[in-house]
């Protein structure tokens, strides 16, 4: 099994900046893509940023260009750089791991807000 640890959510301003990391555990050998997705009260979970083992990234369309995601392999940890944030950036982002077997894992999530 992975586990899954986010920390850096909270109060951010409109057009100001967010890190998010994740730190994996467990059975990391395995992971093939980490990322993070995000879900708004009264709306469905949507993808954020995955990157892959290989480094390819792929983006929300809403967050293509503000955000940035990242990897540390050495720490087993991913980022995500979140700038010029937006209101509607508002939600809990979730941490995300595929293995190889095609099994995931999230994290417990972390609570971002954008507001004056």
């Amino acid at each position: 099994q992975v586990q899954l640890v986010e920390s850096g959510g909270g109060l951010g301003q409109p057009g100001g900046s967010l890190k998010l990391s994740c730190a994996a555990s467990g059975s990391i050998s395995r992971i093939i893509a980490l990322g993070w997705y995000r879900q708004a009260p009264g709306k469905q979970r949507e993808l954020v940023a995955i990157i892959t083992s290989g480094s390819s990234t792929s983006y929300g369309d809403s967050v293509k260009g503000r955000f940035a995601i990242s990897r540390d392999t050495a720490k087993d940890t991913v980022y995500l750089q979140m700038n010029s944030l937006k209101p509607e950036d508002t939600a809990v982002y979730y941490c995300y791991a595929r293995r190889n077997s095609g099994s995931q894992a999230w994290g417990q999530g972390t609570q971002v807000t954008v507001s004056l």
